[in-house]
Formats: C-alpha cells, sequence, structure tokens
C-alpha cells in the first residue's frame, strides 16, 4: 500500500492483501491466532462484499451491501487497534499504515452511503 489508488475495488483488494500479510506476521499464541482469525474474516470481507455491491439488483440493495462494507472496515479497525494497543505485532509502521488506510477507506464508506441515501431519497420521495 504504497502509492494512493483511486479505484476503489484495486483499493480494497490492496488493503485485503495487506490484512493477509499482517495476520501471517501475528505470533502463534491464543491472542495472535484469535485476533488472527477475526482480523482476516472482516479485513477481507470489504473487497469481496464491495464487488458484490457493484453487481447489486437494485438500490437498497446496493446501498445494504455498502452498509456491510462499513460495518465491516469498523470491524477491523477496532481489531486493528486491540493489536496495536497490545503490541501483538512485528511492526508497528506496518500497522501503523492499515490502520490509517482503513480510517480513509472508512470515511469513504460513510460518504459514498451518504450520497447514496439522498439520492434514494430524492428519487423516491
Amino acid at each position: 500500500m504504497t502509492e494512493k489508488k483511486y479505484d476503489l475495488e484495486e483499493r480494497l483488494i490492496d488493503f485485503a492483501v495487506a490484512i493477509i500479510n499482517l495476520v501471517e506476521s501475528l505470533p502463534n499464541t491464543k491472542s495472535g491466532n484469535h485476533l488472527g482469525g477475526q482480523l482476516l474474516r472482516s479485513g477481507t470481507s470489504p473487497s469481496l462484499n464491495y464487488g458484490e455491491a457493484k453487481s447489486a439488483e437494485s438500490k437498497s440493495d446496493f446501498l445494504h451491501k455498502m452498509k456491510v462494507c462499513l460495518k465491516e472496515l469498523r470491524e477491523t479497525h477496532n481489531c486493528l487497534r486491540i493489536i496495536h494497543r497490545g503490541k501483538i505485532y512485528v511492526s508497528e509502521k506496518q500497522i501503523l499504515v492499515i490502520i490509517t488506510e482503513c480510517n480513509e477507506l472508512i470515511s469513504i464508506f460513510v460518504k459514498s452511503i451518504l450520497t447514496a441515501s439522498k439520492k434514494a431519497k430524492t428519487q423516491n420521495p
């Protein structure tokens, strides 16, 4: 995740790969395995769900899938914070970069959901 990408799908894929790399570097301990499993699920989910959102069958389906992406990103953010605060990582720089990217993705999804919600309300008053 060196260069910022503006293609959201590619950015989410890069984020999922960064999550995978982080999880693979976590210690083989009870906490490392538990948080790693949780992080692997929630951190790779937004990329997959965004692919589904792009093929949504309706505006409400699109909004629902975007909200699922946001929910998973927020879960990922909390898991990353626990790992960081508990110092269960190899590279602090790596985890801080991922936390920053997660925050940026959350902001993008919040704004996108707001925009899509406003459009849906104006089209269906």
